[in-house]
């Protein structure tokens, strides 16, 4: 395997484990919180904006390392 197939396995299996994360912590509790279904569905719409600022943070940490990498 080269070292951009490891890359790959790497990054797929981080955005995996990450989206197993989100439904476990922040989309079935925000889904079960509720008992009417539009109330679930905004719920689940607004836990959403949750995983984006997550992948926004994250994006942003990954950022800052690689800037200063060579530093390091």
């Amino acid at each position: 395997m080269s070292n951009q197939d490891w890359t790959y396995i790497t990054v797929g299996t981080a955005a995996g484990l990450s989206l197993i994360a989100w439904i476990a912590l922040v989309l079935v509790p925000a889904w079960t919180s509720y008992s009417r279904v539009w109330e679930r569905l905004a719920a689940a719409l607004l836990s959403v904006y949750v995983l984006a600022a997550f992948v926004g943070g994250g994006a942003a940490l990954g950022a800052v390392f690689l800037w200063y990498f060579g530093e390091l």
